[in-house]
């Protein structure tokens, strides 16, 4: 029940502390948009949030998943191989360095016209970072005590992973794919804002501010948060599932 009402609570306390501050100090909308502005944008675009959504929600999961397969294979081989390690980490970190922003342009000319191809390639360009690093490292500092006695009781390489190495890089990788579902849908919107093509949420903010509907902008912000709220809170289910028994309780 807590952990149901206590971000309920927090969320209901932000809105209010908005709210107040926009009366406060006399904001017009088109500065700073109260929460009571933006329900009768929802209700006036309800068609175009729900399918807008729907485009935004499934590009960045693909996206997302798409980084999960290749974070976690790169990370693999990073974490078993120093060589590959120390040959990959200085390409993933320049890469990473590089701002996403700068990037979009670039794939949006590649591949003109096929705007849900762009959209996942930058959600998973986004996303597939930190994920290979939390594998990389969670294999890496595996204790090689573990290792030895199993090989010597004649295990292979692959129960190794499957019975010591895997879990105990799970609570590393659900730590990294927490901060990746975000990362995801700035990519997504990303595309979504800057491509002539663009659908989606970013495409509908796009629109408010080419008409000056700030309570529209401001609804789709709010329309990503809960997204990115859903998407997060699936995470910590599957978490919960999986590497449950990492989570000590607070003493």
């Amino acid at each position: 029940m807590r952990q149901v009402f206590v971000p309920i609570l927090a969320i209901i306390i932000f809105l209010l502390f908005w709210e107040a501050l926009v009366w406060v100090n006399d904001w017009p909308n088109y500065k700073m948009a109260s929460p009571s502005d933006l329900w009768p944008a929802f209700w006036r675009f309800k068609g175009l949030f729900l399918s807008f959504g729907w485009e935004t929600l499934w590009r960045t999961v693909v996206g997302l998943l798409i980084a999960i397969v290749v974070g976690v294979l790169l990370g693999m081989v990073m974490g078993f191989s120093k060589v590959m390690r120390e040959g990959l980490y200085p390409l993933l970190v320049g890469f990473n360095a590089i701002p996403k922003a700068t990037v979009v342009p670039i794939v949006a000319l590649m591949f003109v016209g096929q705007h849900d191809l762009n959209t996942v390639l930058i959600a998973f360009m986004i996303s597939f970072f930190p994920i290979a690093v939390s594998v990389s490292i969670g294999l890496s500092t595996l204790e090689p005590e573990y290792r030895d006695i199993l090989r010597s009781l004649g295990a292979s390489q692959l129960t190794i992973f499957w019975k010591i190495a895997l879990p105990k890089t799970l609570p590393e990788f659900f730590g990294a794919l927490k901060v990746a579902v975000t990362l995801a849908f700035i990519g997504t919107n990303l595309m979504e804002i800057v491509s002539p093509h663009g659908r989606g949420l970013g495409a509908l903010f796009d629109s408010g501010k080419t008409n000056s509907d700030y309570p529209l902008m401001f609804a789709v912000l709010i329309a990503l948060a809960v997204l990115g709220i859903a998407l997060y809170y699936v995470v910590v289910i599957l978490e919960k599932m999986f590497a449950g028994w990492a989570e000590r309780a607070p003493e």
